[in-house]
Order: C-alpha cells, then sequence, then structure tokens
C-alpha cells in the first residue's frame, strides 16, 4: 500500500490536553434507576478535571448540571446543550488528529457497539459540537461515516504504533465486511501508523464493547504497558488474560525492543445480582499532570495505584470510586474523551 503523503498524528493521550469531554447523565438514559449516584461519580471527575485542565459538558439543560456542581470554577466549563442517549463520550466523542500540524476532528460511526443499544443522539454529538463552535477556528472536521471507530478501541503512543483487539474492530455489525489486513492497512493510511499491535485474546465478563482496549491493556509511554493480569487459576478469565501476556510480550517498539509490562491486578469480582460487571484498573485517563484511577472500594485498589505510579512517576494517581459506572458496564475512561492541546 502507498504510503500517506500526508504528516498524520494521533496523540498520546499523556500529550498535552485543553480539556476533557463528558457527557452528563440524565433520566432518558440507562442511569435513570440510579441517576443520583452515577451523578456523584461524574461531579467527581468533573472536579478533579477541572483542577488541571477544562471540561467540555454534553448535557440536556446545564443548570441540572451547575445544580450539582456547585461551587466550581466555571470559567473552565464549555457547557454545549446537545441530545444524547448514552454517557460513554470515549466511544461517542471526536477523534482528534493533526493533520501537517493542523488540528482535525474525525467523526466515525458510533452504533451502540455493533447495534447493542440506541445511538441515534449519540452519533450526532461529534458533528454538533464542531457546528456548535466548540472548537477554534483552525480545527478542521472530516466525516467518517463510512466506518465504524469507538475512541476506546484503539490505544495510539503518539509516535506511530497503535494498539487494538481483533475481537473488537472485526466483530459483527462493525467492519465485518472487511478483513484484518484491510483494516490493519486502513488504520495505518487513516493514522499515519507504521505498526498496528493487534491483541487476539482477552476480555471482561460484562464487557458490552467486544474487548475494547481500553479495558485490557494501554500505553503509558512510547516504550511501557500498563495491562490486565490474572493470575488466579480459578477466575473465569485466567485463560484469557494468560494467553494475552504472552501476546504482550511478543509486541515490540518502533525501535524493535520489547515493551517494558506493568501488570495490574485483576479487579476483585463485583456482581449485579448473578452478572459479573467489568470492573478493570486499565480503564484510567491521563490528564494533565495527573491519572485519574478507577478504584471499586477493594484491597486491589491501592495495589493498583502503586502499579500505576510506575508507570507514571511524575503524575498523582488519584482514584475515583467507579463502582457505579461499571452496573452500566463501563468504567472511568469510558465515559471521558480527552481533547488534545491546540482545539480550543
Amino acid at each position: 500500500m502507498e504510503r500517506n503523503v500526508l504528516n498524520i498524528q494521533l496523540p498520546a493521550e499523556w500529550a498535552p490536553q485543553s480539556a476533557v469531554l463528558l457527557t452528563w447523565p440524565h433520566l432518558q438514559t440507562d442511569w435513570a434507576p440510579i441517576l443520583q449516584e452515577v451523578t456523584s461519580c461524574f461531579v467527581e471527575i468533573a472536579k478533579e478535571v477541572l483542577k488541571r485542565e477544562k471540561l467540555i459538558i454534553v448535557c440536556n439543560y446545564s443548570e441540572d448540571v451547575k445544580a450539582v456542581l456547585g461551587e466550581v470554577d466555571y470559567s473552565g466549563i464549555i457547557f454545549k446543550e446537545i441530545a444524547s442517549n448514552d454517557t460513554w463520550s470515549r466511544d461517542h466523542g471526536p477523534i482528534s488528529v493533526f493533520v501537517n500540524e493542523v488540528p482535525y476532528i474525525l467523526d466515525f460511526t458510533f452504533n451502540g457497539w455493533g447495534l447493542k443499544f440506541a445511538a441515534n443522539y449519540d452519533n450526532q454529538i461529534t458533528r454538533q459540537l464542531y457546528e456548535g463552535g466548540t472548537f477554534n477556528s483552525e480545527v478542521g472536521y472530516q466525516n467518517m461515516k463510512h466506518m465504524v471507530l469507538e475512541g476506546g478501541s484503539i490505544e495510539s503512543d503518539g509516535n506511530g504504533i497503535i494498539m487494538t483487539t481483533s475481537e473488537c474492530l472485526l466483530s459483527v455489525n462493525r467492519n465485518e465486511y472487511k478483513s484484518q489486513a484491510e483494516i490493519d492497512d486502513y488504520l495505518k493510511m487513516l493514522f499515519d501508523a507504521k505498526k498496528i499491535l493487534w491483541l487476539n485474546y482477552g476480555y471482561l465478563s460484562g464487557d458490552d464493547t467486544d474487548s475494547h482496549i481500553d479495558t485490557l491493556a494501554r500505553f503509558c509511554d512510547t516504550e511501557t504497558i500498563a495491562y490486565v493480569q490474572c493470575t488466579d487459576e480459578s477466575d473465569e478469565h485466567y485463560e484469557e488474560l494468560s494467553k494475552m501476556e504472552e501476546e504482550l510480550k511478543t509486541f515490540t517498539t518502533q525501535e524493535g525492543k520489547p515493551y517494558r509490562l506493568i501488570p495490574l491486578p485483576m479487579a476483585e469480582a463485583v456482581y449485579d445480582e448473578e452478572e459479573r460487571l467489568s470492573a478493570t484498573y486499565a480503564n484510567f485517563l491521563i490528564i494533565n499532570g495527573a491519572v485519574l484511577m478507577p478504584t471499586y472500594n477493594s484491597y486491589l485498589d491501592e495495589v493498583a495505584k502503586e502499579a500505576l505510579q510506575k508507570a507514571f512517576p511524575d503524575r498523582e494517581i488519584v482514584g475515583i470510586n467507579c463502582l457505579s459506572l461499571i452496573k452500566q458496564h463501563g468504567s472511568l475512561h469510558c465515559v471521558t474523551m480527552q481533547v488534545p492541546k491546540g482545539f480550543l
């Protein structure tokens, strides 16, 4: 395939950021039965982000959000009143790239993780954010609706390597009309990537995303990957995550060196009635000067925090209780989308 003549960069999450996007829960979402509980989690995330950068909040009514946020610096918040089906900004939000150093918003199709859930409003949010003047006048927009691509399904090291999972990108009702080789080529062209790292193993019980990479393994810098490790042979995840760990050991950096692998503990099992929920410590969010890490009221929270501190020695690791988020099968990274510096 002919190499892309454009210089395209998909920034790593640790690159300087302008803001974080949140899509606020409301009574018309699946959060309705526990709206107050989950809103408290969103408030905590919002306040931690505001200490370090701006917030873009998509909501039904900004006054309702202000009522629960209370006394915060509202000069740091951009409210956009846009209809939404749900709150998973990672997957319906914009994917931000630089094309010849010019910032661009890429607007892919979001179809509720392969038509599992309604997404008719969510699929319009990125376009409405752009047309509503959320970003500065230099930012371009590219309609990419010919492809389903969720933000949680790809990881970028900012240096030409993308990590993803075959379970998600090849799944039914997404892009199954393309082979893995075709999607590999397309991602290389789209993001000017030199290498696509495919994980063929790894899953979480209760996960609706078909094994998004951000629930399993994450770039921490260009030489380091943090990943979920399962050491309990009686755990249903043991075999798959052990095979995933072996796959990760075969991955190499741009320079051909093995990655420094930092294991994160498999979260303690959390159940909603008889269903195991998708608790994972890999679903952290990197922001300016800090890493927001999901916690689950477990002794393993501190183990995970210590591991992430090794991966991010220069950043504060901030725990946020995400027991409410996993009740709808996602966690902290899933409800956020970072916007790189230069877009606002």
